[in-house]
C-alpha cells in the first residue's frame, strides 16, 4: 500500500461523505440543519485526526496503513448510519 494511495483515499471517502451531507442540505432547505452540520463536523474532525496519524506512522508500516484504511471505513460507516438516522428523524 502506498500511502500516496491512502491519503487520496481519505480525501476522496471523507470528501463524498461531507457532499453527501450538503447534498442534503441544499435539497431539502426547509429541514434543520444543525444535526446535519454537527455531522459535517465529525466528518472534518475524522478527516484531520486519520491525516494525522498517517504523518506520524508507528511500527510496521503495511500494517499500520492497514490500520488506518480499516479505521476510516468503520468510522465512514458510523457517520453514514448517524447521517440516516437523523434524515429519518427528520421526516
Amino acid at each position: 500500500m502506498n500511502l500516496r494511495v491512502i491519503k487520496k483515499d481519505i480525501e476522496y471517502f471523507v470528501g463524498e461523505f461531507i457532499d453527501d451531507c450538503s447534498l442534503f442540505v441544499a435539497l431539502n432547505p426547509h429541514k434543520d440543519s444543525d444535526k446535519i452540520a454537527a455531522i459535517i463536523d465529525e466528518a472534518v474532525d475524522l478527516y484531520n485526526d486519520l491525516k494525522n496519524k498517517i504523518n506520524h506512522p508507528e511500527g510496521n508500516k503495511r500494517a499500520f496503513y492497514n490500520g488506518i484504511r480499516k479505521e476510516m471505513f468503520e468510522k465512514i460507516d458510523e457517520l453514514c448510519e448517524k447521517l440516516s438516522a437523523t434524515i429519518v428523524s427528520e421526516k
